[in-house]
């Protein structure tokens, strides 16, 4: 499936954070959403990229002119991400795509089907639930918390 692009509706999700909690992101309606997904938690990249998340909120936040919500997805079970979550004193939701396996990292089209998990995809979603930035990067390639605030800073 093919990732969705600027101007068009964000597809719809219900997934579980660490603490089991549902997220459906038609609940966000009315706010700015950064959705982030990753390949796997405990990892290198994934782990200084999500650290610097937790460090940009109150930029994140700013930029967006009041409430941005930054979803991480990958593929991990709930019970890891928790642990991993706790680990690393991350407070925003790290939502589970483990089951149905990777189903809504394939509706965003950042699914790697060779290595079971989620690649480096990134969607700003304004409060209307339209996609207004993406960018998408290779496994090993880390993506910039400050071009997530200048998208943000666009809505």
């Amino acid at each position: 499936m093919s990732a969705p692009t600027p101007g068009t509706p964000a597809p719809g999700f219900t997934l579980r954070t660490q603490h089991g909690e549902t997220v459906a992101l038609s609940d966000l309606r009315g706010d700015a959403v950064l959705l982030v997904f990753y390949p796997f938690a405990f990892t290198g990249v994934c782990t200084a990229e999500l650290r610097a998340l937790q460090g940009a909120g109150t930029r994140l936040a700013e930029a967006a002119g009041g409430t941005v919500h930054t979803l991480a997805v990958s593929c991990d079970s709930m019970h890891s991400l928790r642990i991993f979550a706790d680990q690393e004193g991350l407070d925003f939701p790290l939502l589970s795509d483990f089951w149905p396996h990777g189903n809504v990292s394939r509706e965003y089209g950042v699914f790697d089907e060779d290595k079971g998990c989620a690649q480096r995809g990134t969607f700003v979603i304004d409060p209307a639930g339209i996609v207004r930035w993406t960018v998408h990067n290779g496994l090993p390639d880390a993506r910039d918390t400050d071009d997530y605030v200048k998208a943000l800073a666009g809505l």
